[in-house]
């Protein structure tokens, strides 16, 4: 434990995890989870360190999971190892049982759980909605807009800085997708001066893209979707959705435009090839060290823990469950008051 902790205080200050530093310094005293196996399948990073250390002051029993063909860095999996966390793979996970299994993806969706799962994203939500344990799902509330809508919209950008492109100025991204991660891209897009194409359903736009997208095209219209692609300096998907540029991967692959993915599907389709795409496909973030930074990502994996404990706490829970209001209002109002990104979090709340 002391040594986790001295990787985290080595490299960020305490306002870039107030909620995560609440959350450890409460379970430390109330221990939720005491003696209970938990697999926890977050993306294994330098800044996750921080998630774990509540989950062990909780006293939870603590595997990590890593997802094979999922980003994350060996260097923390192998310092985990040593610090007596063991490191569990998917594609080896085959009979294991956890009570409680904190999942990313459905990374870990055929593995038993006692209690119940909590999932993080959306994307693996369809493959839990028939499990017969109950499932917490963080990526239903408002804390997770923190991670998505700021986190990844700025992470893209600072991808894209670090392969060279830098100069936005005037220069044409089209964003496919209005959800969180699209309304992310395209506020950091409008910050770094570019004009803003946003391809998505018309009716479901937010006011935040309405205001500063030069052009919103329907998805459905193909031949509106290739003339803009064509034309593009970049584009970037942001649907969630795999295979949801099916029918423009023509105009896609004749384009000069930088092709880049922020979601977990592949979201080009087969028509477009890996080499095509930079990162060859993956999450464009996941090429950096820390693919969200953790001031942006803490709330989301506070969030993910409390998952674990509201579920221990709620025997009689089935289906799938939103987070309470309450357990998302505390966390918010930790980050609002100690944390460094309170002033952004108007951006989206």
């Amino acid at each position: 434990m002391e040594t986790l902790e001295r990787l985290i205080q080595g490299h960020y200050r305490p306002e870039e995890y107030p909620s995560l530093a609440d959350q450890a310094a409460r379970w430390a005293a109330a221990r939720p989870l005491e003696g209970l196996s938990v697999l926890d399948a977050t993306p294994v990073f330098r800044n996750t360190v921080s998630k774990y250390i509540p989950l062990l002051q909780a006293g939870a029993r603590l595997t990590v999971g890593v997802a094979e063909g999922f980003p994350h860095d060996p260097a923390i999996a192998a310092f985990l190892q040593e610090n007596g966390i063991p490191v569990l793979k998917n594609g080896n996970a085959v009979n294991e049982k956890f009570d409680l299994i904190l999942d990313c993806a459905a990374s870990f969706s055929h593995l038993a759980a006692r209690i119940g799962y909590v999932e993080l994203t959306r994307s693996g939500v369809e493959r839990y909605k028939h499990k017969e344990k109950p499932v917490f799902v963080a990526d239903s509330g408002t804390i997770k807009r923190i991670e998505t809508c700021l986190g990844t919209g700025e992470s893209y950008f600072r991808a894209m800085a670090e392969l060279g492109y830098d100069d936005w100025k005037g220069r044409t991204l089209v964003v496919f997708g209005s959800g969180k991660v699209g309304t992310g891209i395209v506020l950091y897009a409008a910050q770094q001066d570019a004009r803003i194409t946003v391809i998505t359903d018309p009716a479901c736009v937010p006011e935040q893209i309405t205001r500063v997208a030069e052009q919103i095209i329907d998805y459905r219209d193909l031949s509106a979707s290739a003339e803009a692609v064509a034309v593009a300096y970049a584009v970037v998907t942001a649907t969630g959705v795999a295979n949801a540029l099916a029918g423009i991967g023509g105009a896609l692959n004749r384009s000069a435009a930088l092709l880049a993915n922020m979601g977990v599907e592949d979201e080009f389709g087969k028509e477009v090839p890996e080499g095509r795409v930079l990162g060859r496909k993956r999450p464009l973030n996941f090429m950096l060290e820390e693919p969200t930074h953790l001031k942006y990502i803490e709330a989301t994996m506070a969030l993910h823990n409390e998952g674990a404990a509201w579920l221990a706490a709620h025997p009689a829970a089935e289906g799938l469950n939103n987070p309470p209001a309450g357990i998302e209002a505390r966390l918010l109002e930790i980050t609002r008051r100690s944390g460094v990104i309170g002033d952004e979090i108007g951006l989206i709340l």
